[in-house]
């Protein structure tokens, strides 16, 4: 994993991290080996930071695309 994909995850959205896991076609390479985990790790994070912001998040997204 590079430091610019580890930015990028970083520096994404809560809000754009569950769209992104939540619509995601099966095998998607972004959850795939060590950028799966480190996605998962950062969005568990910031999801356990902001409990209330993250079911707001959930509530925004749907599940529709």
């Amino acid at each position: 994993m590079t430091p610019e994909q580890k930015k990028r995850i970083d520096e994404m959205p809560y809000e754009d991290m569950l769209r992104m896991w939540r619509f995601a076609p099966v095998g998607d390479p972004a959850f795939q080996g060590d950028d799966g985990v480190y996605f998962r790790d950062v969005m568990t994070t910031k999801r356990n930071a902001d409990p209330v912001g993250a079911v707001q998040a959930s509530k925004n997204i749907g599940w529709e695309k």
